[in-house]
């Protein structure tokens, strides 16, 4: 009768460490979809700076003809 009741104790043991494993994976991914899209607006905004500076920098040029 011990060894069946020690192995259910160890199955339930190891579904908890895969159930507290599960949690912090699920966080983590959150984290990391949090960072993709602020590094998404950030390379967003920064084009559109690139774009700005481009133009004015074209208008620079033909004025210089």
């Amino acid at each position: 009768m011990f060894w069946p009741m020690l192995a259910i104790a160890l199955g339930f043991l190891g579904l908890a460490v895969l159930g507290g494993l599960a949690v912090k994976v699920f966080l983590e991914v959150q984290r990391l979809g949090r960072q993709v899209a602020h590094t998404t607006q950030r390379i967003q905004q920064a084009a559109e700076e690139l774009e700005t500076a481009a133009v004015g920098l074209a208008r620079t040029g033909e004025t210089l003809r």
